[in-house]
């Protein structure tokens, strides 16, 4: 098929880490860059031979010869440069999280029109071990979900020798903290595992800041949590488990499980080499069995490629991304309850609205 011409908005870290993997791609051809850092917008473009250059991302929207955009900048400067690129009819791929609230994303699916716009927060849940996984659950073979959970726990490391980005920890940049910077990959993850067919309708939720004793390693008014806990209710019985720390005093843990009636299957979300998905069933005159379902590896390279991919072909193709507005929604009105949950130290009924 011919290449997505896409211009990249937002020369940081992420964007540097997109551009890579753009330029591996034969589905995408990156052909412009913005950033209003001088410096990083010229050293990543001379480093992929790109000559056309923007100082603005707006500026790149209305006179780049590009096809689509994709939004690698600080979370609070993306709707408005999303709908701006809609308006020129552009397709539109958008860095995790997808918005501020969900607010945002009704925004941009009044503005979407035939225009394909999707989110990064699908990078794992395109892994082949996600896609493995969630046959299994479609399979029937676990029964009625009860429990889908994940627990990641990230232990306190030694002082980074270089600062954290301020944005990262910033609720006016970036809306909020772990639960946006990881808790969004788990969400698509598992939500892909069970086939998207959870529907939550309450939650109940806390959020802490990171102990204060670690309070220098990050950048000085960082506001946002680094530890999260909530229990989601869900239609038909079933309850969503998620939790979520860095800086944490406690040994590394790492689970994601889906629950069923007849059995559970075990995952790791993130890559690994050697990985396997573990299905338990139960059995009348048995009891418990474990049989392991799938194996294989997953590699860190194949992460950004996946969902670029996905994109370019869901432009090419007429057909919607893995993880859409409308996904997209779902995980951001999950992330706002659980954040009102925990501002108000009370459970919250889902809005559907």
């Amino acid at each position: 098929m011919e290449p997505v011409r896409i211009g990249i908005i937002g020369c940081g870290v992420m964007g540097g880490r997109h551009l890579k993997a753009v330029a591996r791609s034969p589905l995408l051809q990156p052909v412009a860059v913005a950033d209003i850092d001088p410096d990083k917008r010229e050293a990543l473009a001379n480093a992929h031979g790109i000559p056309d250059r923007h100082a603005e991302g707006a500026e790149l929207i209305e006179q780049a010869d590009v096809e689509a955009v994709l939004l690698a900048l600080p979370t609070c400067h993306r709707t408005a440069l999303a709908l701006q690129a809609l308006g020129r009819n552009l397709h539109v791929l958008i860095e995790k999280p997808i918005a501020m609230h969900a607010d945002e994303v009704r925004s941009l699916i009044r503005a979407r029109g035939d225009r394909v716009a999707a989110c990064c927060s699908a990078r794992f849940s395109l892994l082949p071990s996600a896609r493995a996984a969630a046959e299994v659950v479609a399979s029937g073979v676990l029964g009625p979900l009860r429990v889908v959970r994940f627990r990641a726990l990230i232990p306190a490391g030694s002082a980074p020798g270089a600062p954290r980005p301020a944005w990262r920890l910033s609720r006016e940049q970036n809306g909020g903290g772990i639960l946006v910077n990881w808790g969004c990959y788990d969400l698509d993850y598992l939500f892909t595992v069970a086939g998207w067919n959870v529907k939550p309708r309450t939650v109940l939720a806390q959020a802490w800041p990171i102990p204060a004793e670690l309070a220098g390693q990050v950048p000085a008014g960082s506001d946002a949590e680094t530890h999260f806990a909530a229990l989601v209710q869900c239609e038909g019985g079933a309850v969503l488990s998620l939790e979520r720390a860095e800086y944490a005093g406690v040994r590394e843990d790492l689970a994601w499980e889906v629950l069923g009636e007849r059995g559970a299957l075990r995952m790791c979300m993130l890559p690994r080499m050697g990985k396997q998905i573990e299905q338990d069933t139960i059995d009348a005159t048995t009891g418990l069995s474990t049989r392991v379902v799938w194996k294989g590896n997953d590699t860190d390279p194949t992460l950004d490629m996946h969902v670029h991919e996905d994109f370019a072909q869901a432009v090419r193709e007429g057909r919607a991304p893995h993880t859409g507005l409308e996904r997209s929604l779902l995980i951001q009105r999950i992330t706002d309850a659980i954040y009102a949950s925990a501002r108000r130290g009370e459970a919250v009924a889902f809005d559907y609205t």
